[in-house]
């Protein structure tokens, strides 16, 4: 944790230990262009994941955020199922991946006005919130 703060060059605007779980929250972190929000989760063994709200003005900079976020993924991780139209109808837009080196969740709901949020978890925090 002393290192990822190191390398963050700035100290984090709060801090937090839930359950053996220790948060660091960052403000205006920037993520391929766009400003977020970040919380990063360590436990005893180092980082075990993180998220990141975007922040962005309107509804348009709201889905190119999605949109170019979603696109990198796909091309560095492959499509999911999550990216049916047909599903994608009935719910926010949303894609995960369940790899090997952890769990990675990208949604954005628009009907609620809710931030792009990208989620990453260690197969350890993984199973401990999702229990598989």
């Amino acid at each position: 944790m002393e290192e990822f703060t190191v390398r963050m060059g700035k100290q984090p605007i709060s801090r937090e230990e839930v359950d053996g779980l220790v948060s660091l929250a960052y403000e205006n972190i920037e993520v391929s262009g766009f400003t977020t929000y970040m919380i990063v989760y360590f436990s005893k063994t180092g980082l075990e994941g993180g998220t990141y709200y975007f922040l962005t003005k309107d509804l348009d900079e709201l889905m190119k955020c999605y949109l170019d976020i979603q696109k990198q993924l796909v091309n560095q991780y492959g499509p999911t199922v999550l990216m049916d139209g047909i599903i994608r109808e009935m719910r926010p837009y949303e894609t995960s991946w369940n790899l090997e080196s952890g769990y990675i969740y990208l949604k954005v709901n628009t009907r609620k006005n809710e931030p792009v949020t990208l989620w990453y978890s260690s197969p350890a925090l993984t199973k401990r919130l999702l229990g598989s």
